[in-house]
């Protein structure tokens, strides 16, 4: 039976060594939702997206996505089964152009055309990715390389995205560029579940949320109630 819910954890554990980072989470996101998992640093945020891609090997309990069992599955299957991953880092590939980053999306085709075509598709929701094709990814700016990252990481057409800090270090026009099109993507049916330092512009283009302390889950609810809730957010979020 579908639930609606496109992601769907339960209990999810999850340990680096000896440190339980990440202890009994459950959330869901529904298709077509943009959640945010707030909190402060080292609460557990990064290690919770990290987890659901299959990059902690220390782990138990369940991710449902799209239906089936994840937990238990390679990252590569997951990214070909619709979860795509944008890390803090970026992961832009130095020596490789914005044209070759591009193409990394789809490692798995190879059909060039079938790339080049999907290429063009993104320059045209990118167009300041389009006017640099051919330049080095690792020149670009930090607000450039976020956008590549982001798109790299639509090219196998996602259904849904996890965004670990997507505004960190980036010029405010950028971000606001950036935030925009998370809105367009939601608009065009693509998932989103978003970590963001920024609360209140997080809270902003988000359905709900929830907040992460100490690798537990402390609160859920609207996304509009907790962006009214200054006492909360002082609690669990101010750095």
């Amino acid at each position: 039976m579908n639930s609606g819910f496109l992601l769907e954890v339960s209990l999810l554990n999850a340990w680096y060594e000896r440190s339980h980072v990440v202890q009994g989470v459950s959330l869901q996101v529904a298709r077509g939702e943009i959640v945010s998992l707030m909190g402060r640093n080292g609460a557990g945020k990064t290690t919770t997206l990290r987890t659901l891609m299959g990059l902690v090997a220390k782990h138990s309990g369940s991710v449902r996505f799209d239906g089936q069992e994840y937990l238990g599955e390679a990252t590569h299957k997951r990214y070909h089964g619709g979860l795509a991953y944008v890390p803090e880092e970026r992961g832009i590939v130095p020596g490789l152009t914005v044209r070759e980053n591009l193409a990394l999306g789809l490692t798995a085709s190879r059909d060039r055309n079938r790339t080049a075509q999907r290429i063009d598709e993104i320059a045209l929701t990118f167009p300041r990715l389009k006017e640099r094709l051919d330049q080095d990814g690792a020149s670009l700016s930090g607000g450039e390389q976020q956008m590549l990252a982001i798109a790299r990481a639509l090219m196998a057409k996602p259904k849904m995205l996890l965004l670990d800090e997507p505004s960190e270090g980036i010029m405010p026009i950028l971000v606001d560029e950036m935030f925009e099109l998370f809105k367009r993507m939601k608009a065009e049916g693509t998932t989103l579940l978003l970590v963001e330092q920024n609360v209140e512009l997080a809270l902003s283009i988000s359905d709900r949320a929830y907040i992460l302390d100490q690798g537990r889950i402390v609160h859920e609810g609207s996304a509009a109630a907790l962006l009214a809730d200054a006492a909360i957010q002082e609690k669990y979020c101010s750095v």
